[in-house]
């Protein structure tokens, strides 16, 4: 509103800087600052512009993700991007994993582009509309698992998907949750989402659309987080169907 904008206007900023901040700024605030105002966008831009892209990056399976810092326009994660660094992302690294890692580098890269903007050292490049991409927020809905998709593919969503809002995959008509994964190169028999190994020494292994994937941890209704081996020392799963 009138009120807020004079507000930042009074204090006279050089520069304004907007970290994981859900709205678009009008054009009466993106001219306040003389130096513009800096947004750090956790992807490797013109990729994954939008609200979620730690956890879409992860979801869809990429290998590579990282921190970009740009001059902010009236768009979506538009405007000219002046610094970035690139991460190799861990077969096994969950969202949460990543989103920490991103934290720290986003820090770093930010004192960095402050203090090359007061010098002048900055060149900024536009984005390549061609190569742009954009992911949308996550919803509870997104973390249902089908088995019926290939065993990387669950294994990303999986990982996408930790901490929030976790996995899931019903079983008995209740939802379960399903923490971490590990993938394998065992196939085996039974239908998509069959428990086909469920043995407290072995493991839990489900059948997918084309190879058996290890449930590592899980977590039932009302109960604790746990690993998997832990949890079928009290449930028999052998035969039971994840949909």
């Amino acid at each position: 509103d009138r009120e807020a904008v004079e507000y930042l206007k009074e204090l006279k900023p050089d520069v304004m800087v907007v970290v994981a901040f859900g709205q678009i700024l009008p054009k009466a605030i993106l001219d306040i600052p003389p130096y513009g105002c800096v947004n750090v966008h956790a992807s490797l831009l013109p990729k994954y512009r939008g609200a979620a892209p730690i956890q879409w990056v992860v979801i869809d399976g990429e290998k590579e993700s990282g921190v970009t810092t740009m001059m902010m326009d009236v768009g979506l994660d538009t405007g000219d991007m002046l610094l970035r660094r690139e991460v190799e992302i861990g077969e096994n690294e969950t969202a949460g994993e990543l989103f920490d890692r991103l934290a720290a580098i986003g820090a770093e890269l930010l004192k960095e582009t402050i203090e090359c903007l007061e010098k002048g050292e900055l060149k900024p490049i536009k984005q390549d509309e061609a190569a742009a991409t954009k992911c949308g927020m996550i919803k509870k809905e997104d973390g249902r698992i089908d088995f019926n998709r290939p065993a990387q593919r669950i294994h990303d969503q999986v990982r996408g998907m930790n901490p929030w809002p976790v996995a899931f995959a019903m079983l008995d008509g209740q939802p379960v949750k399903i923490w971490a994964t590990r993938m394998t190169e065992q196939q085996g028999g039974g239908k998509t989402g069959e428990c086909v190994i469920a043995d407290p020494k072995k493991g839990l292994f489900v059948r997918t659309a084309d190879k058996l994937i290890e449930i590592k941890e899980i977590q039932f209704p009302g109960a604790k987080r746990m690993e998997a081996k832990a949890a079928l020392l009290g449930h028999q799963l052998l035969g039971k169907v994840f949909e």
